[in-house]
């Protein structure tokens, strides 16, 4: 199994929380964080073009508690150019430890302005996104990371591709949900699928995502995937005690 890390910072188990739109902000962040200490806590995405704008609620979107440590930012969008800024801005800025991208977003706003889970369709704007991002962090020595589905449908997987092009670019861990876009959040989530990827990827940690609902879920899904750590979504909704249990299983 792979060592997840964010810079000097070794979680105490490899567990990340799944940044989720108006969910995950800093006081949900800190209930969480009083149950689990020493994991990795992804703030909600924000736009790389409001970031870049200094839009006020963006702003305030990106806050951190006190003693926050590691600051984890989701960014998305589809414009290389505008994200590498975002990247370089809020690094330059020091507001964060650690960017994630925003490759799985189904929500028809964003995919229908080419953004989150349509980005992989286009494995070439993918790869210009990524570079622009590994690039503008490296300086900083800001690590970034990606999450993505399975696919845009059952018929068009992207996660292969998607997971090599991280790798190539220098992305410091890959999480995949396992469901398509077309999915949603329905039905099961393929665990099979992240035993693929992981199969398929070298040399970076490969995380698992969907239907963990309790500690032994996770330890279930890394037993039979293969994969190095698990991302917790709904599963913690109303249960932020569940990252106790977590550390408990897997620390």
């Amino acid at each position: 199994m792979l060592e997840l890390r964010i810079g000097d910072f070794t979680p105490a188990a490899p567990i990340v929380l799944a940044p989720m739109a108006g969910v995950t902000n800093a006081a949900f962040r800190s209930m969480c964080r009083d149950f689990g200490p020493d994991l990795v806590y992804v703030n909600e995405m924000v736009m790389s073009t409001a970031v870049v704008h200094r839009n006020d609620k963006t702003r305030q979107m990106m806050k951190f508690g006190p003693g926050e440590s590691p600051r984890s930012l989701q960014l998305y969008g589809s414009d290389p150019d505008m994200l590498g800024r975002a990247v370089h801005m809020v690094c330059d800025e020091g507001l964060v430890d650690h960017v994630d991208l925003n490759f799985g977003c189904p929500a028809a706003k964003v995919t229908r302005k080419g953004g989150g889970a349509a980005v992989p369709a286009k494995p070439a704007l993918l790869r210009s996104i990524v570079r622009a991002a590994v690039g503008a962090a490296e300086p900083y020595g800001v690590p970034v990371t990606a999450k993505f589905r399975m696919g845009l449908w059952e018929h068009f997987r992207t996660d292969v591709t998607t997971g090599r092009i991280c790798a190539d670019e220098g992305v410091t861990w890959i999480a995949m949900h396992a469901r398509t876009v077309e999915q949603h959040y329905a039905g099961e989530a393929r665990w099979d699928a992240i035993g693929e990827l992981k199969a398929a990827v070298d040399g970076i940690p490969v995380l698992g995502n969907g239907d963990i609902w309790e500690a032994s879920d996770a330890v279930a899904m890394m037993a039979s995937t293969g994969c190095d750590g698990v991302v917790i979504g709904r599963g913690c909704l109303g249960r932020p005690w569940l990252f106790g249990d977590l550390i408990t299983v897997l620390a």
